[in-house]
C-alpha cells in the first residue's frame, strides 16, 4: 500500500532516512530529526512532499520529493530520497513507491523527473535505467553548506 505521510509519520521517515544514510554510507550525515520533519509536514507550505510504502501496518520504504523548476524546459520533480528497507526488498514496494511518484509528476504536469544517485549504487542505477532513466553526465552538482556558506553571505 502507498499512501501519502502526514505529521504523526515523522518517526518512521525518520527511521528510514537514517537507514538510507547508513546504507550510503554516510551515518553521520543525518542533520534532521523528528521533530523538524513533523514541523515541515506541519507547515503550511511543506519544503517537501513524502510517499510512504506500507506492509502489514508497517512503513517499510519511502519517496521523498519537492518541485523544481527549470528556466528552459518548465516544471520539475526531484525526487530527493527513495529507500526501501532491505528486508522488504524484492515485494515490489520500490517499483509501487516509484511508479506513484511518476504518476503525481505527471499529474502535476511535470515536464521531468530527477534524482541524483551516487556512482557505486548499482542496484539503484539498475534500476532506473530498468525504468527508463539515463545519466545526466554533462552537469557536475555543487553544493555550498556550513562554512561556504556563510563566506558566500558575507562576500
Amino acid at each position: 500500500m502507498i499512501r501519502a505521510a502526514g505529521p504523526g509519520d515523522a518517526e518512521a521517515i525518520h527511521r528510514l532516512i537514517t537507514l538510507l544514510a547508513e546504507y550510503e554510507r554516510e551515518p553521520a550525515a543525518v542533520r534532521t530529526t523528528p521533530a523538524s520533519i513533523r514541523a515541515e509536514l506541519e507547515s503550511e507550505h511543506p519544503a517537501f512532499e513524502c510517499l510512504l510504502a506500507e506492509e502489514d501496518g508497517r512503513v517499510v520504504g519511502f519517496a521523498l520529493f519537492h518541485e523544481t523548476y527549470s528556466t528552459w524546459t518548465g516544471r520539475g520533480f526531484y525526487l530527493e530520497d527513495f529507500f526501501v528497507r532491505e528486508e522488504a526488498r524484492g515485494a515490489g514496494h520500490g517499483k509501487a513507491l516509484f511508479r506513484a511518484c511518476a504518476q503525481i509528476a505527471v499529474e502535476r504536469r511535470h515536464v521531468r523527473f530527477d534524482l541524483s544517485v551516487l556512482n557505486w549504487n548499482t542496484p539503484a542505477i539498475d534500476f532506473y535505467v530498468a525504468h527508463g532513466g539515463r545519466a545526466v553526465d554533462d552537469w557536475t552538482r555543487f553544493r555550498f553548506e556550513g562554512d561556504a556558506l556563510a563566506r558566500l553571505v558575507e562576500a
